[in-house]
This record gives C-alpha cells, sequence and structure tokens, in this order.
C-alpha cells in the first residue's frame, strides 16, 4: 500500500511538473524574434557604468552597480553568478568578472524576478558554459539547453518573467531561466561547496529565492533585504508583509552571529538586493523594524482606521529618516499602503 501511494505521488509530482513545462515551452515558442529587439534595445544604450568589486571571501565577491548588488563565487569548477545586474550593465559586469577569474561562468541564478536583478540573464549566461552537456531542468522535467550557463531559478520566477507587468520586457528567450526548481529546495555542489537555493513564499514576491553559499558561509538574501529604503512588497506579484517577515526570521536561521569572540573576524554574511552587505544582528534589526511597522498598522486597521488614516498616523515613526523617501520608485507611502493592503487581504 506505502509503495501504490508512493508511486502515486510520483505520477501527480511529474504531471505538474510537465504541466508547468508545457506552459513555458508553448509561451517560449510562440515568442517572434522581435522580442529579441524589444528587450535588447534598453540594454544597448550607451551610458558610463562604473561596477565595484568587493571581496567577502576567498572565493565569493560582490559586484556593484549603484546600489544593486551582484554575488559572484569563483573556483576551479568555474563561476556562479548570483543576480546579474540591471540590463545595459552586462559588458562593464562582465568585464569586472572577467578581472576575477578567466574561468566560464557556469551557473546564473535569479533571487527573483526583479528586473534590475534579471535584466543581464542573456547576456552573462551566453558568455559562459554549462556544466551540463545535453539538458537542463525545468519543474522536474528535462528539456534541452542551447549552450550558455545555466540560468536557475524558482520556477514562479520563469513564469512572472514569461508574463511581465506593463512597461517591462518582454524578455528575450535566452533570458529565461530554464533550469527551474518547484521544491522548497534546490541545491548543487560546486567549487567545493553546497550551493543551496530555499523558496520563500509570498514574500517580496511569489519567486523569492535565499542562496546560500554554505562553505562561503554567505547568503544572497535578493530583495528580501534592502538597506536603501524600505522593503518593496509586490502584491502584484503575490508579495506580502507576512511572507516577507516569514522569510526573514527563516534566513535568521541561518546565520551566525560573530560572538561571542566579537574581536575576531567571522560569522554569516548576508548580501541584500541593494545595499551595505550585512551581519546577523542587522538582519535581526531589519526584521524587527518590518515586524514593529506590520504590527502598528495592523493595530491601526483593527481599530476600523482608513488607508489614508492610517498613513497620518505614521506607522514608519523612528525608521522613517533610515529607510524612508518622499519621491523616487519606492516611496514611505507606498510601503505603508503595500503594508495596509496585504494586512487587508489576510483578513478577508
Amino acid at each position: 500500500m506505502t509503495q501504490t501511494r508512493t508511486e502515486a505521488g510520483r505520477l501527480a509530482v511529474a504531471a505538474a511538473a510537465w504541466l508547468a513545462l508545457g506552459t513555458i515551452q508553448s509561451a517560449l515558442a510562440a515568442a517572434p524574434a522581435a522580442r529579441k529587439d524589444a528587450v535588447a534595445a534598453p540594454k544597448t544604450a550607451a551610458r558610463a557604468v562604473t561596477v565595484e568589486t568587493q571581496q567577502l571571501r576567498p572565493d565569493l565577491y560582490v559586484l556593484s552597480v549603484g546600489v544593486v548588488n551582484i554575488v559572484v563565487q569563483v573556483g576551479p569548477d568555474g563561476l556562479v553568478v548570483v543576480d546579474p545586474g540591471p540590463a545595459g550593465s552586462a559588458p562593464a559586469v562582465l568585464a569586472a568578472i572577467r578581472q576575477l577569474s578567466p574561468l566560464p561562468i557556469r551557473y546564473v541564478i535569479n533571487t527573483s524576478s526583479s528586473p534590475e536583478h534579471v535584466g543581464n540573464n542573456g547576456p552573462l549566461s551566453q558568455a559562459g558554459q554549462s556544466l551540463s552537456e545535453v539538458h537542463g531542468v525545468l519543474g522536474g522535467a528535462d528539456l534541452p539547453i542551447a549552450g550558455g550557463a545555466s540560468l536557475v531559478a524558482h520556477e514562479n520566477t520563469a513564469l512572472r518573467m514569461l508574463n511581465p507587468p506593463r512597461g517591462i520586457g518582454p524578455y528575450a528567450s535566452v533570458d529565461l531561466p530554464r533550469e527551474t526548481y518547484n521544491r522548497p529546495e534546490k541545491n548543487f555542489y560546486i567549487n567545493n561547496q553546497a550551493v543551496v537555493l530555499m523558496y520563500q513564499p509570498n514574500a517580496h514576491t511569489d519567486n523569492d529565492s535565499l542562496v546560500f553559499f554554505r562553505r562561503s558561509d554567505v547568503v544572497a538574501a535578493g530583495d528580501l533585504i534592502d538597506m536603501t529604503r524600505f522593503p518593496v512588497i509586490n502584491l502584484a506579484e503575490g508579495g506580502s508583509v507576512n511572507g516577507l517577515i516569514s522569510a526573514l526570521n527563516k534566513l535568521l536561521l541561518l546565520v551566525i552571529p560573530v560572538t561571542p569572540q566579537q574581536r575576531f573576524p567571522g560569522g554569516t554574511l548576508i548580501v541584500p538586493g541593494r545595499g551595505h552587505i550585512g551581519e546577523q544582528a542587522e538582519v535581526v534589526q531589519y526584521r524587527d523594524m518590518v515586524t514593529i511597522i506590520r504590527d502598528r498598522v495592523q493595530d491601526l486597521l483593527d481599530q476600523g482606521k482608513t488607508l489614508e488614516q492610517v498613513k497620518a498616523a505614521d506607522p514608519t515613526q523612528g525608521y522613517r529618516s533610515r529607510y524612508g523617501a518622499d519621491s523616487g520608485p519606492w516611496t514611505t507611502d507606498m510601503f505603508v499602503e503595500a503594508v495596509y493592503k496585504s494586512l487587508m487581504a489576510a483578513k478577508s
């Protein structure tokens, strides 16, 4: 009886994987060649791009394009790149990578579908060479890979990129992750260490992954952490404030502080999607900030306050000067509104 149930479960998982595979393959087949031109246009726009390089470990670096972070692991097997950066910066990013190692890029990993993290997927993937000879994995099923480094992400990342919001994309087929996973975790071994991808549902989006370089003791957190502003909660792509707090709590289970010997270097390093590199104490502070603001908004919501009344009550008090903004793509008002609507949706 146990064997029968196990086999049925396997068949169900396989069926679901092939259904997702069919959806993505059909969309790829239907995408005309002109879509590549649509994506290429902003990438070829002439502009000066500065890439700063910071070494975190002997084998691990962070490249920064402005405040956007790219993680690069180097080793005898080749390179692993996490979140290859915004469109238009590929030549400068590749030049900086070549200063680190002449070996090919083997994996390009996306922590989410955020445009500033997936914009260089195609150029960096095509500049590399996959360790897989003939195939990759998408939703648990095999499909051919047409050369280049393996593009890895959660399955929802590929699905979101297939149907991007208005004003973004459309993405060319070479930009789309083809080695995807739909389980809680995906891992592989390269350069003498395990690399673990951990899915964080309904956090910043519905397709976030933490990427843990286990031996290096470094976590690429993507946009689950943004050291430059209040966290972006993308409601349109399945994000939620409670999911974000849950993801931050899971991150804290991975990271180790430098205590009790604080005079020595050590401890887990966390690379946010944007901003400076952090340690365990900063993640605790960040998690607490989001939790306190969530609780303040929840209390006001329980009192029957409207969105405008919640904004007027200033639930970000004490944190606005550090993370707030009154203009730009993500303002304090937008953050408060996202928290409010997220809690309203959870309540209904």
